[in-house]
């Protein structure tokens, strides 16, 4: 059985934030949610990462119930426990402390041994004027690229 390329991104990520470092950490799951993530049904939008207790746990992350669970299938916005070493937890529950900076969940893939893994990252929250800075630079893009098109 070949798995397909599940690649749930959170697109407001890198606009509301500038990211600072990145890390690729696994993700506790019961059978119904990992069934509903390789059918790529959930999503990132209003996610966020804390650390408590010496590990790290994403709140309000979206994994929309498996159509064929039972009685037993998931909540789709419970907290889930991230899985780190404890050099990373302990670099990210620092940085996290410190003003200005939060842990946010860029995307949700499924790696080559299909597990499924969440890319997060530390970041720094962008104040207005940068994000339309951020639009400027894209619209710019946009706009050579048709240039060099035609």
């Amino acid at each position: 059985m070949k798995l397909q390329n599940v690649n749930i991104r959170n697109r407001r990520a890198t606009f509301d934030f500038e990211i600072v470092e990145r890390y690729v950490a696994g993700i506790v799951l019961t059978g119904t949610e990992i069934k509903s993530i390789r059918l790529g049904k959930a999503g990132l939008t209003d996610s966020f990462c804390y650390e408590s207790g010496g590990e790290i746990w994403i709140k309000n992350m979206y994994v929309g119930e498996y159509f064929y669970g039972s009685y037993n299938n998931h909540q789709s916005r419970r907290d889930r426990k991230l899985l780190l070493n404890k050099k990373e937890i302990a670099a990210l529950g620092k940085a996290s402390k410190d003003s200005g900076f939060s842990i946010v969940p860029l995307r949700v893939f499924i790696n080559d041994r299909g597990l499924a893994k969440v890319e997060i990252a530390l970041a720094r929250g962008k104040k207005e004027y940068d994000k339309r800075q951020s639009i400027r630079e894209r619209e710019d893009r946009r706009e050579m690229d048709r240039m060099f098109k035609h």
